[in-house]
């Protein structure tokens, strides 16, 4: 059963849109948009989260670099 869905009014750049057009056939590219958004909102969230976690280092337990990649990286293969 397919997901829920709604038409959204926005702009792509003349030059992202050729490339749409020409790479991807007709009945795919609302897949590709979601995919390429699905994404990119997922990379927001967990920068939003880094950012949290490196606000409240100061508090409580302190996390390296290394460690908040390496926890990234971990949670990105598990999807």
């Amino acid at each position: 059963m397919g997901r829920a869905t709604r038409k959204l009014n926005f702009l792509i750049e003349n030059d992202i849109c050729s490339d749409l057009e020409a790479l991807v056939p007709a009945g795919k590219r609302s897949k590709i948009v979601n995919n390429a958004l699905r994404k990119e909102l997922e990379l927001i969230r967990r920068k939003r989260v880094v950012a949290k976690l490196l606000d409240s280092a100061s508090g409580g337990k302190h996390f390296s670099n290394r460690d908040i990649v390496g926890s990234l990286a971990k949670d990105r293969y598990a999807h």
